[in-house]
């Protein structure tokens, strides 16, 4: 989903074909950094299906980024692994090309994965989720050698003083991935907006909803996957791309990565293997009950409603919101209040023939699910600071890791990662609660698009200095480009047929963002301290309010996203010299983030709630903006 990955450093000595132009290939190429940008934001509206399908927590849907995500560590750290054995850069060795070649079978071969994966799974079937995430991951390994070698690739297909032209198209195309895929995803799982009111629990009861439409989705993905491979192998216009592939060594920064490798593992195995406890089994056991309970009250009670609460649908009040409601009591329910009491603490706080209490058995285990994430947090941000000390101390054999701002970089590329992902694979839980609009999965597939909108909306505008406009066009084009982009967001949404008119209001955050780019003056520290602050700005916001206020808030972190990959990478690789290679690589290990920081973020909000659990991103904005200070004060010194 990264479209500015091993953009540095790019070697000359390059095998190229005599061609007269590339624009063939390169229509190819973009549409592989469309997949990218489709498949990631797609993953967003597909968790939300799994969650009900599978019957899974908030945690437990955000496995499906900690496999997609996780993919680009294990596969960058496992090709300089073997770089490293070999004592080579393999990717070079194989030419950009075949590596993408590769990297799109990869991809095919989890798309086939997942068709089988789903084949014939039911409901609830944990075991088949399981193998969901494995396919997912295959996906993602795929995509971890593309991202590797078509950023570069790009470059070489044409006159390379314009080639940050075509990276800037091709980012184009990744963001326009982003923001189609919500609503393709979403048009294929549920059917045509007109059914975005589907109520998606009763329609997977009533076998209305099944997986064949997950298979049908990844048919037509894993299709495209080998039909742009066999355009990659069959042209003879493309360049092979290979370059040469001597390898600078990091066996410290190597066993570093090795050892944060092991110690997620650690941290994650007691979290699955809880799942499949017993005290997990009389958890669920209970929350069946008590779902049964809460069925049964609104089977009974359907219809009424509250004489100062006439706009409120009782099946979007839980058992203690009903019960809350003291004054309204006599009106909602005919029956006495001690008996729903009594139901209510039936279930909660009083021993059943078993002894299990859902109150007694839920919290420690939750607790300790978020500390063995918070310890897999801490891992991250622990490991990459020792390293950078040990490496000052002796920086034989740490390679790029000895270069302080490239460690700051790696853990603001997690952040940064971490946080774009983490907003809107939530965004759909929040979106269901009652304070925010009680929102189906179909209905919440425009915003979601938005988010990814708003990466396009600030892409499209930070590339406007690549054409080197003169002052006064380049200050109408800031102003212009950014609302264009606007406009397509909604166009694509409305011809799609969902509604649009609730989404203008984002009009307001689309300036805010223009503001931020005036600012900023083309220079990274200062527009990435800029975004950070508006970003941290806006989640405060969100976290303080509720409804639309909160939801646009929330929804502008894409804007504010747009702009920190290719600063933090240009801030974080300055200064390298012969190290920037593999600087670069370190830091597309780094995405990472995605992995950790949703899953993180998820388990929060299983425990206080899922709108408090966004302080997660307001603290990812936070070392943002640490970063961007901080590494200024380091390149002056170097």
């Amino acid at each position: 989903m990264k479209e500015s990955e091993n953009l540095d450093n790019i070697p000359t000595d390059v095998s190229v074909d005599n061609a007269p132009n590339y624009n063939g290939a390169l229509a190819t190429l973009v549409t592989v950094f469309f997949f990218w940008g489709f498949i990631a934001a797609g993953n967003s509206v597909f968790l939300g299906f799994c969650k009900e399908y599978f019957d899974l927590d908030q945690f437990q849907s955000q496995l499906i980024e900690f496999a997609f995500y996780g993919a680009y560590f294990i596969g960058a750290l496992l090709l300089f692994l073997f770089s490293s054995l070999k004592k080579k850069d393999i990717m070079n060795s194989w030419g950009f090309k075949k590596g993408i070649v590769y990297g799109l079978v990869l991809s095919a071969a989890g798309a086939l994965a997942m068709i089988l994966a789903v084949n014939g799974a039911e409901p609830g079937d944990s075991s088949a989720f399981g193998f969901v995430l494995g396919a997912l991951f295959i996906v993602g390994l795929g995509f971890a050698l593309q991202q590797t070698a078509a950023n570069p690739l790009a470059l070489f297909l044409g006159d390379p003083d314009t080639g940050s032209h075509r990276l800037n198209l091709a980012g184009g195309v990744n963001s326009l991935g982003t923001t189609i895929g919500p609503i393709i995803v979403t048009l294929i799982l549920f059917g045509t907006a007109a059914n975005a009111d589907i109520d998606i629990k009763q329609a997977i009861a009533d076998k209305i909803l099944t997986l064949s439409e997950v298979q049908y989705l990844y048919m037509a993905v894993g299709g495209l996957f080998l039909a742009a491979a066999a355009l990659f192998f069959l042209s003879k216009s493309l360049p092979s791309g290979k370059a040469d592939s001597s390898f600078i060594g990091a066996n410290k920064a190597l066993t570093s990565l090795g050892i944060l490798t092991v110690l997620i593992g650690i941290c994650f195995t007691p979290i699955f293997s809880s799942y499949a406890g017993e005290d997990q089994k009389q958890i669920e056991k209970l929350e069946k009950k008590k779902a049964e309970v809460a069925k049964s009250l609104n089977a009974a009670y359907n219809g009424n409603s509250a004489a100062t609460y006439p706009d409120v649908k009782l099946k979007d009040l839980t058992i203690d919101q009903r019960v809350s409601l003291s004054k309204e009591k006599a009106q909602l329910y005919p029956i006495k209040s001690s008996e729903i009491e009594k139901i209510k603490q039936t279930i909660d706080g009083t021993r059943q023939a078993d002894g299990s209490v859902l109150g007694g058995l839920k919290p420690p285990l939750e607790n300790t699910r978020l500390v063995w994430l918070s310890l897999a947090l801490l891992s991250v941000v622990g490991l990459l600071f020792s390293s950078n000390l040990l490496a000052g101390r002796k920086s034989e054999n740490w390679g790029a890791m000895k270069h302080p701002q490239l460690v700051l970089g790696m853990l603001a590329i997690f952040t940064y990662v971490g946080v774009e992902v983490a907003i809107q694979s939530n965004l759909g839980a929040l979106l269901k609660t009652p304070d925010f609009g009680s929102l189906t999965d179909g209905q919440i597939a425009p915003y979601i698009s938005m988010y990814w909108g708003g990466l396009m909306i600030g892409r499209w505008t930070g590339a406007i200095a690549v054409f080197n406009p003169s002052k006064g066009l380049k200050k109408i084009l800031l102003i212009v480009v950014p609302y264009v982009a606007f406009g397509v967001v909604l166009l694509l949404n409305f011809i799609s047929g969902f509604e649009v008119e609730h989404l203008f209001i984002f009009a307001i955050c689309v300036a805010v963002q223009i503001g931020g780019f005036f600012i900023g003056k083309d220079k990274p520290a200062p527009t990435l301290n800029i975004f950070g602050v508006l970003g941290l700005a806006a989640m405060l916001l969100g976290l303080f309010t509720t409804g639309p206020v909160s939801i646009f808030a929330f929804l502008s972190g894409g804007l504010f996203c747009s702009i920190m990959w290719p600063s933090i990478f240009a801030l974080s690789l300055k200064g390298l010299g012969k190290y920037t290679s593999q600087g670069s690589a370190f830091l597309v290990m780094m995405i990472l983030g995605g992995a950790i920081i949703p899953p993180l973020q998820g388990k929060l909000g299983d425990i206080i709630g899922i709108h408090k659990s966004y302080i997660v991103c307001a603290l990812c904005f936070a070392y943002i903006v640490f970063f961007a200070q901080r590494v200024q004060g380091i390149l002056k010194k170097a």
